[in-house]
């Protein structure tokens, strides 16, 4: 007899980002996710009998909304702002504070769980830049946390799917360039299905912590 699958209950944050709603897409398209729940300030537009949604606008303060949060063996972490313009206080705000208060919480919550966090390309938290250093800082301090695996995914040129809602428009003008760009750097390249099916895959492994690159991101879409 095959080995008994055990249900894969998710949290997705970012489902009204690109890469957050790229994710849901293909948790909702795969057998290997029982339910879903999203998080969002705002409702993310999708639908599904295995979907539930919770508005909730302070992701500082998730006190309010504790009690919904327990049961949940993954969260695929997909919220964050571009560093582009942005103060350096309020990037390290918005990146590093929040996602570890969220973490926090889900690792009280559930600590059988599975943390995937989105990282970027280039993350180093000794880099020169300060997103670098902030991201490279929020990879390490996830890592401590007593979540039963840890994966810090870097992708770094995404492919969104053609039926997204929220990929960025420029995508439309620049998508030629994957081609070229997979075929002179895998470790550079990946589409929004390798990203989204490599997560649900690591659900399946044990114990792990560990910086996602490029290349392992495609590998492990293909499990």
């Amino acid at each position: 007899m095959g080995k008994t699958r055990k249900p894969n209950h998710v949290i997705i944050t970012g489902t009204t980002g690109m890469v957050g709603e790229g994710v849901l897409i293909e948790c909702l398209k795969s057998s290997e996710v029982d339910s879903i729940l999203v998080i969002n300030r705002k409702p993310c537009g999708y639908a599904d009998p295995k979907l539930r949604e919770i508005i909730h606008t302070d992701f500082f303060d998730f006190s309010s909304i504790e009690s919904q949060l327990s049961g949940y063996n993954a969260c695929f972490f997909c919220l964050g702002i571009t560093s582009v313009g942005a103060a350096d206080d309020v990037y390290y705000k918005m990146t590093y504070t929040l996602t570890l208060h969220v973490a926090e919480t889900l690792s009280r919550l559930n600590p059988d769980m599975t943390f995937c966090y989105v990282s970027g390309s280039g993350t180093n938290a000794n880099g020169r830049l300060n997103w670098q250093k902030v991201k490279g800082k929020t990879e390490n301090d996830l890592l401590k946390l007593p979540f039963e695996q840890v994966y810090n995914f870097r992708p770094g040129f995404i492919k969104p799917i053609k039926e997204q809602k929220y990929a960025h428009k420029f995508y439309k003008y620049i998508n030629w360039i994957f081609p070229i760009g997979r075929a002179i750097s895998a470790n550079g390249f990946c589409t929004m299905q390798e990203l989204g099916n490599a997560m649900i895959n690591v659900l399946s492994h044990n114990n792990e912590r560990k910086v996602v690159e490029g290349k392992e991101i495609i590998q492990l879409a293909g499990e």
